[in-house]
């Protein structure tokens, strides 16, 4: 999965996300989260002595319009899985490239070894259109 935000900061005038093959414009929002595990080291006293480090941990969620998790379950459907969540993390990249000025150098999030963990349906009365958010984990974030 690509996706390619070329923006003066949250101007979406262009982006491109693509997975297995089809390229995906419904885009509506997306977070990236790192999280580490740290753990106070307590002794004498009620203060922490010291902090331990321990795993990272990589999350986030795409928001897209309802035809395009649709259109991404039909591929992975075609693809041999039951749906999105059922496609292997080693297959989904996602990548996020963005400048705030034009003269400004290309920034990139990449998103690796990414896995769909629920996806769903939900519709208002009077909407005018489907917004569905795909949460994910991933092996990491740079």
């Amino acid at each position: 999965m690509n996706l390619n935000v070329t923006s003066s900061e949250c101007d979406w005038a262009k982006f491109e996300v693509q997975i297995l093959g089809r390229t995906v414009k419904g885009l509506r929002g997306f977070a990236l989260k790192k999280e580490k595990d740290i753990e106070e080291v307590y002794g004498a006293g009620p203060d922490p002595l010291d902090l331990n480090e321990g795993n990272n941990k990589y999350s986030g969620s795409v928001k897209l319009l309802g035809f395009e998790v649709d259109a991404m379950n039909k591929a992975a459907k075609e693809a041999g899985y039951d749906d999105l969540t059922e496609v292997p993390h080693e297959a989904l990249v996602l990548s996020l490239s963005f400048k705030k000025k034009i003269t400004d150098a290309l920034s990139t999030y990449t998103v690796r070894g990414l896995k769909f963990t629920e996806w769903g349906a939900e519709l208002d009365q009077g909407a005018k259109h489907r917004e569905t958010t795909l949460p994910f984990k991933a092996m990491s974030i740079y």
